[in-house]
Order: structure tokens, then sequence, then C-alpha cells
């Protein structure tokens, strides 16, 4: 399925980011979640923010979302990347465990 629509919780995820709320950002992972930046993994809430500080919230990330796809409980989202560290097309694919995020892979979009 390729819409708009984000669902929960990838959708307040990106809100978080956009308002630059480290606390909802990293409350959104599941415990021993990760994030997968390019093939660099950082695990645990700890490992994610010290990535976050430099490269996402820190960095004044914002992402304009393009394109969404769902399967099963993978979600993709396309979009515009903007912040300080980095700017770009990019793909996001959240892989959701309930209510939290296990797992984010960003890659080329």
């Amino acid at each position: 399925m390729t819409d708009q629509t984000i669902p929960e919780p990838v959708a307040a995820f990106i809100e978080a980011v956009n308002r630059h709320d480290e606390t909802a950002f990293l409350d959104a992972f599941a415990e021993g979640g990760a994030v997968d930046d390019w093939g660099r993994v950082f695990t645990g809430r700890e490992q994610i923010k010290g990535w976050s500080d430099n490269e996402f919230i820190g960095a004044n990330g914002t992402l304009a979302v393009e394109e969404v796809q769902t399967a099963g409980a993978a979600v993709t989202v396309v979009g515009d990347w903007r912040s300080t560290h980095a700017n770009g097309r990019s793909k996001f694919v959240f892989d959701v465990d309930g209510d939290r995020i296990a797992r984010m892979t960003i890659s080329e979009g």
C-alpha cells in the first residue's frame, strides 16, 4: 500500500523529529531499539541519543514525507531530509513492535 497515511507509532515519531522533541523521539523506540544509519548501527537509548545529538535531533533535522508504504509491521517512508548535518532524499524503514519502533533503517531514497 502506497499513500500518505502514516501509521502509528511512525506518524508520532516523525512529528516528534520535526519539532525537535528529543524525549518523544527517544521514547518512540522499544527497549533495545536500534538505528541503522547507512550501515552504522546504534542500539539502545544511550547509543541512539549519542548519534542523534550530532546527526538527527541535535542537527535540527526535519523530514518532509513524500511516500509511505506499509507491509506488515514494516513502514517505509521516503522523504526530503534537511539538517545541519546532511540533506537529501532518504528512505526510512521502520520495524514496528506494538506501539514502539524496534528498528529504524536509513538509506538512499
